[in-house]
């Protein structure tokens, strides 16, 4: 301690004291203060001000919030209230909008088709499990017109056909599934043909494909199928899907097509039955006549 107080750090350190305290006591005696004294003063004390500030405000609100506790739970519960009902208020408008869409398809069908008659639009209420072939549920049933066999679209193509119906539930098999056979023809040449038949390989990749396809055929990666209406069991005309590429099969024998549907399968959400058409009841009276 003796050797600090007689060290030069501690003789500055005096002289500065000693500065700051004249000039103070200057200040005071002509009845003003000096703006380098003050200035100077002012950067000293600087750091101790803005501490006690800020302690100051954190102190204010602390207190505002203990005292205003119950205040502002209200208002946050009115907030979350306010928050639920405009999320209510998004997902009924979402739920709107899909319901116009299914709605102008089911419109668009029917002016191109005025022959049909179609089911109300049928929710997909869910995947036939383990079906490599994407079947589906749809939420209509017999309850609504629908039967087994009926063809199931959407304005963009052929889905599939009804396989079992009840009330107010029925299962789909999708154009994917080798089960199904669709008699097709080439949109701009009828005179190129095949019949639309799945395989697991194909449907792997969402697709399906056109086997005994005619002799001679022109056909080229593009072109659109579309059914032919032989059969009686889909309307003629409707779209199914385009040729994504052409070849042999496997073992060299077949001409093949893998085509891809108009309407990717495995993502439904909504469909369209059609319950009869013209081409339909023209074989039934056929049939009954010759019955």
């Amino acid at each position: 301690m003796r050797e600090f107080l007689k060290s030069t750090r501690f003789k500055i350190l005096l002289a500065f004291l000693a500065f700051l305290l004249g000039i103070m006591i200057y200040a005071v005696t002509k009845g003003g203060y000096s703006v380098m004294g003050s200035s100077l003063l002012n950067t000293v004390t600087k750091p101790f001000r803005k501490t006690a500030n800020s302690i100051s405000m954190n102190i204010e609100h602390t207190l505002d919030k203990l005292s205003n506790a119950e205040k502002y739970y209200e208002e946050n519960q009115q907030l979350k209230k306010q928050i639920g009902e405009l999320n209510k208020q998004l997902t009924d408008y979402d739920e709107l909008k899909a319901e116009c869409e299914e709605l102008r398809k089911f419109v668009t069908i029917k002016e191109e088709h005025e022959d049909y008659i179609l089911s109300q639009p049928c929710d997909v209420l869910g995947y036939v499990t383990n079906d490599p072939f994407r079947g589906f549920t749809i939420d209509k049933g017999s309850a609504d017109g629908i039967e087994p066999y009926c063809p199931v679209v959407t304005a963009e193509g052929i889905v599939g056909i009804t396989i079992e119906v009840s009330e107010h539930v029925s299962t789909v098999r999708t154009i994917l599934s080798p089960d199904l056979s669709i008699a097709a023809v080439c949109s701009s040449s009828t005179a190129d043909y095949g019949i639309i038949e799945g395989n697991i390989l194909s449907a792997e990749k969402g697709n399906t494909q056109l086997s005994h396809i005619s002799p001679g055929n022109k056909l080229k990666t593009g072109d659109l199928m579309i059914t032919s209406g032989s059969s009686g069991l889909f309307p003629k005309d409707y779209a199914i899907g385009t040729i994504e590429s052409l070849g042999y099969d496997s073992n060299g024998l077949y001409y093949n097509a893998e085509i891809k549907p108009c309407i990717d399968i495995t993502r439904l959400t909504s469909v369209i039955v059609i319950t009869d058409f013209s081409g339909k009841r023209e074989e039934q009276n056929e049939n009954q006549d010759n019955s």
